[in-house]
């Protein structure tokens, strides 16, 4: 069992190789996040990450890295299973209007036990398909649930004139490039170096024309 004060250790140095910037009280919501994940995840399979030090570096630390690409006031992350990016993120930039949407219930209940108990007051949790979101949003983040072309073509419409689509991928998505639609330019391909992750990771930052 890997203890609270060795993974706060492990946090705080993925934070400063990924050299962002967060608030004080971050790495200590950050592991109340892993904590209540770790808990609910025994009863509900939120995630098929169990070990305790992977989910700091693969779903905090992962999460954490875009941040250098994220824009605007209001986001939403689609397809954001138990809050990954968006309760990192939300934590990161208490300023920033932050809905995670989700089509499982089971995941989005969880959400909502997370922002009540961590008191993200910007964040908030939805569920429903992506095509069925109402609104606009500045930046709009998604761990990768579908291709590029698909992805858009079910959640473009979200995406504000001007805004920025950052899809997390892990291969480099060069077959994916072809097919994207109308409207929508790839900007970057960014090669992420997340401390304690192998394998490649990639953000595809994609601008709305």
């Amino acid at each position: 069992m890997t203890t609270r004060e060795a993974l706060q250790t492990q946090l705080k140095r993925g934070i400063a190789a990924l050299r962002v910037t967060l608030p004080e009280d971050a790495v200590s919501r950050l592991l109340d996040y892993r904590e209540l994940l770790e808990r609910w995840n025994s009863a509900y399979n939120l995630t098929a990450v169990r070990n305790a030090d992977e989910m700091v570096t693969r779903h905090l630390l992962d999460s954490l890295a875009i941040i250098p690409f994220v824009e605007g006031r209001t986001l939403a992350d689609l397809g954001t299973g138990p809050g990954l990016p968006g309760i990192p993120l939300a934590i990161a930039e208490p300023a920033r209007e932050v809905l995670m949407v989700d089509s499982n219930g089971k995941k989005v209940r969880f959400l909502r036990e997370a922002i009540r108990s961590l008191k993200l007051t910007n964040g908030r949790a939805l569920q429903s398909r992506v095509e069925e979101v109402e609104g606009t949003f500045e930046c709009i983040t998604a761990r990768a649930f579908a291709s590029l072309a698909d992805m858009l073509g079910w959640g473009g419409h979200l995406l504000a004139p001007g805004g920025v689509w950052l899809a997390m991928k892990g291969k480099h998505p060069a077959e994916e490039l072809d097919g994207m639609p109308d409207g929508f330019k790839v900007e970057a391909i960014h090669a992420l170096t997340v401390p304690g992750v192998e394998g490649e990771r990639h953000l595809v930052v994609i601008r709305r024309d």
